[in-house]
């Protein structure tokens, strides 16, 4: 474990130090004849769905940590956000509530007054908290924020090496060379072995493996010469496309080629792929997509040997046995699918993300979790794990009878998705869908473009857009039906507009962008 540059973190140093608000006022429906249990939730940054050693994706990576959780606990095979980009997401874990009810709906937009986070209701029920890494959401600059006993964060997407993070309300410097991945999976582990005798829930939001990407020194180049594997669907779309309709039997072109090409993708999609956020001109001509896609997969093998330290501190203490893990992505990340790199569009690789659970006592090991859960079901699922009955805002519902092994009979049968334009990313149009296990509807709001309708059990990679084919009409006609039902039954039919400021260039005194 590395030397840090902190105090012992016991209960008596932080108790109270950086919770900015008491929870006054909530009320903890406590669960009769629940045994609460400890809670550690692990939160990555852009870890996409399928790139875990286990599932073979990419042959060579390695996360056999990951791969132990899954082997050993339960794997959501079928888990997603509600918004793929970091702050709402991140926002909707916190809240269990969809993106245009909690109004985080960008990375820069405050945070509304009076939003109240999970883990408040845990310090009420009695549980000692903390918070370690990665907040990105609102008023972002490092402080502390409510709902938690111990604090360390830094502002914005922090760095990997060279770390100042806030400490309980004072910055505090670590060596230039201590890693920000190890630096907060131990000050986790310290913080959990001055608070093992009394109910603890700990919050390890990583960095990683957020752009650019960096691995620890132990795992840096250790994939410098694989071949990333190139997805089914990276040259759909492509240039021209729109321009060579193809032709059915008589000559004449077929239903909608004429515009969009033989799959009718969006050129929107296309055009994006020339961007910064596009395989041919990735992050700006830094270098080729999959230089980066190594980095990416380097530092995913970094956080997950973190991983394995806290999982050998929780076997060496006994704690293993009553302490309920879960680990996922906040968002998902393409790399390459429909051209595209990063995340926000609804395409699969984009709002999957990577979900495992372990808690030997309650979860049978190899348990695969087939139905659809989302990111606003980890509050209600850690608030039942703790012994305490979600509260009454919340949308997401609990999945720890899931994780269990149990049918629920009534689950959800389909998921939603919003993403609003971003005024920094202006690539990616406002986009709201719905997906069941066959079928996903994505409509796109402010562009002239075309919608996309995809059947996944023939399509899997979304190649072909039948949103124009006639015997499909009247699935389409119900989805549709199905998303605005969602958006006015939750109150999201208006574009949550936020007063914000821009700046641009150097010189921030005169160059403001309203």
């Amino acid at each position: 474990m590395r030397k840090s540059t902190l105090l012992l973190l016991g209960a008596s140093a932080v108790a109270g130090s950086a919770s900015c608000g008491s929870g006054d006022g909530l009320k903890v429906d406590r669960i009769p004849g629940a045994k609460p249990r400890n809670v550690i939730f692990i939160l990555s940054d852009d870890h996409r769905y399928d790139y875990m050693g286990f599932l073979g994706t990419v042959p060579w990576l390695r996360t056999p940590n990951l791969d132990f959780l899954a082997a050993n606990g339960a794997y959501v095979q079928n888990a997603f956000v509600t918004t793929s980009l970091s702050s709402p997401s991140r926002a909707s874990i916190l809240t269990g509530m969809f993106s245009h009810e909690h109004r985080v709906v960008d990375n820069i937009a405050p945070v509304p007054e009076g939003l109240v986070y999970f883990p408040q209701y845990l310090q009420k029920a009695g549980y000692t908290t903390g918070f370690f890494g990665k907040w990105h959401m609102g008023n972002d600059d490092g402080r502390p924020q409510p709902g938690f006993d111990h604090w360390e964060s830094f502002r914005g997407q922090g760095t990997y090496y060279n770390v100042k993070m806030n400490v309980n309300g004072e910055m505090v410097s670590y060596p230039k060379d201590e890693y920000i991945t190890d630096i907060l999976t131990d000050d986790a582990i310290k913080f959990i072995d001055s608070n093992k005798d009394r109910p603890f829930f700990v919050y390890l939001s990583h960095k990683a493996v957020h752009d650019p990407f960096r691995a620890s020194k132990e795992f840096e180049g250790v994939y410098k010469d694989k071949e990333i594997p190139e997805p089914e669907n990276f040259h759909t779309p492509e240039y021209g496309l729109h321009s060579i309709p193809s032709k059915d039997a008589s000559g004449t072109p077929a239903r909608g080629d004429e515009w969009y090409g033989e799959g009718r993708l969006p050129d929107w999609v296309k055009q994006q792929r020339e961007s910064w956020h596009g395989v041919d001109y990735s992050y700006l001509g830094r270098t080729d997509w999959e230089t980066e896609a190594r980095r990416y997969c380097q530092t995913l093998t970094s956080m997950d040997a973190s991983i394995g330290r806290l999982l050998d501190y929780l076997r060496e203490t006994g704690l293993d046995k009553n302490t309920l893990i879960i680990y996922m992505g906040d968002n998902g990340f393409c790399w390459g699918e429909h051209g595209l790199i990063d995340k926000r569009t609804f395409y699969e690789a984009s709002v999957r993300v990577p979900m495992l659970a372990y808690c030997p006592e309650i979860i049978k090991p190899g348990t695969v979790v087939k139905e659809m859960v989302q990111n606003i079901d980890i509050a209600p699922t850690v608030m039942e794990a703790c012994g305490i009955g979600k509260a009454p805002q919340m949308r997401g519902r609990s999945m720890l009878p899931l994780l269990e092994g149990q049918t629920v009979d009534d689950w959800r049968k389909r998921i939603y998705y919003e993403y609003y334009w971003e005024y920094d990313f202006p690539q990616t149009p406002t986009t709201f869908g719905v997906r069941t296990d066959r079928y996903k509807y994505i409509r796109y709001h402010g562009v002239w473009d075309t919608n996309e309708f995809y059947d996944l059990e023939n399509d899997p990679y979304e190649t072909k857009n039948l949103i124009a084919e006639p015997e499909y009409q009247d699935t389409i006609k119900q989805l549709a039906d199905d998303l605005y039902d969602w958006l006015e039954r939750t109150e999201g039919m208006n574009i949550p507009l936020k007063r914000t400021v821009k700046y641009k260039g150097a010189d921030h005194r005169n160059l403001k962008t309203y």
